[in-house]
C-alpha cells in the first residue's frame, strides 16, 4: 500500500491511499477542484479514483466530497450513522453513489477496511486498512482513546495520529468563547498533544514504526510545538524518536508518501 496526506488540519483533510488493485480517498474537506490539483502533484487523475470513505460530516472532512462525486461518478462510503446527517449536506449524489456500511469490517477489492467507531460529538470513525500483512490507521477527531480503539489499530506498522490541540495554547487563547474550548477538550472532542503521546507510547509497545500527529488546530497548535512536546514526552517513557518510532508531522500542504 502507498499513502499520502495531502491536507490536514482545521482548514480540510484529504489522504490518498492506494494498493495493487483500488486507489482511494479518505475524506475531501477541501473544495473538489483543489483536491484534483494535489491529485495531480501525485500524478493521480481524479478518474482513477475508486471511491471515497467518509469519517463523519464535519465541514473540514466533506467540503468536497459531493462536488468530486458528482464530477467524476465516484462512490462515497460511510457508515449508515454518519450518512443519516450527511445526506441532506450531499445535495448532488445520487442514490447509486451513497454507499452505507453497518458492519465494522468489510473488503474493497484487495484491501480490508475495518471502521472503528471514535467518541467525537457526531457519529464518527477512524479506519484500518490491511492489505499482503501491512497494516495502516487513520484516527483524527478522537474525543477519547481507549482500550477498544486501540486494540482496533494495535499492529499498525503506520498510525496517522490525531494531535489537535496544545493544553495552555487553548487555555490561553482568546479567539474561541469558553464553550469551544470546552467542547475541543472534553471526551467527545480531539486529543492534546499530552494524550496524543500517551497512545503512541502504547502504539510503539505494540509494534507500530511510524506516526504522522495529524489534525493539528491552526490557532491552538503548531507543528515544531507538537513534535516537540510530545517526543520530550516520549523520551520520558524511555521511548527516543528516531530509534524506536519515527514522528512525521502531517501539514495544510501535501506530506511525506509512505510505502508498505
Amino acid at each position: 500500500m502507498r499513502i499520502i496526506s495531502l491536507a490536514s488540519g482545521s482548514d480540510g483533510n484529504l489522504t490518498y491511499l492506494e494498493s495493487e488493485n483500488v486507489k482511494l480517498l479518505i475524506d475531501i474537506g477541501l473544495p473538489y477542484t483543489e483536491a484534483v490539483k494535489r491529485l495531480k502533484l501525485i500524478d493521480i487523475e481524479p478518474g482513477q479514483i475508486d471511491a471515497i470513505l467518509v469519517t463523519h460530516e464535519h465541514a473540514d472532512h466533506i467540503r468536497g466530497v459531493d462536488g468530486f462525486s458528482y464530477k467524476y461518478d465516484k462512490p462515497i462510503f460511510a457508515h449508515r450513522d454518519v450518512w443519516e446527517n450527511m445526506k441532506f449536506k450531499l445535495t448532488k449524489t445520487p442514490a447509486k453513489n451513497r454507499r452505507f456500511f453497518e458492519t465494522l469490517s468489510f473488503q474493497l477489492r484487495d484491501i480490508k477496511v475495518t471502521a472503528v467507531p471514535l467518541p467525537h460529538d457526531v457519529p464518527c470513525f477512524g479506519y484500518v486498512f490491511e492489505n499482503n500483512g501491512a497494516k495502516i490507521s487513520i484516527l483524527t477527531d478522537v474525543g477519547h482513546t481507549n482500550d477498544r480503539i486501540l486494540d482496533s489499530i494495535r499492529g499498525s506498522q503506520l498510525v496517522y495520529l490525531e494531535a489537535n490541540y496544545d493544553r495552555q495554547m487553548l487555555k490561553n487563547g482568546t479567539k474561541y468563547p469558553p464553550s469551544l474550548k470546552h467542547r475541543i477538550s472534553g471526551g467527545n472532542g480531539h486529543l492534546s498533544n499530552d494524550e496524543s503521546a500517551i497512545m503512541i507510547k502504547h502504539l510503539v509497545e505494540s509494534g507500530s514504526r511510524q506516526i504522522v500527529l495529524s489534525h493539528l488546530s491552526r490557532e491552538n497548535n503548531t507543528p515544531d510545538l507538537a513534535y516537540n512536546y510530545i517526543t520530550e514526552k516520549l523520551k520520558s517513557y524511555g521511548i527516543i524518536e528516531g530509534v524506536h518510532v519515527k514522528i512525521d508531522v502531517a501539514s495544510p500542504n501535501p506530506g511525506t508518501l509512505f510505502k508498505l
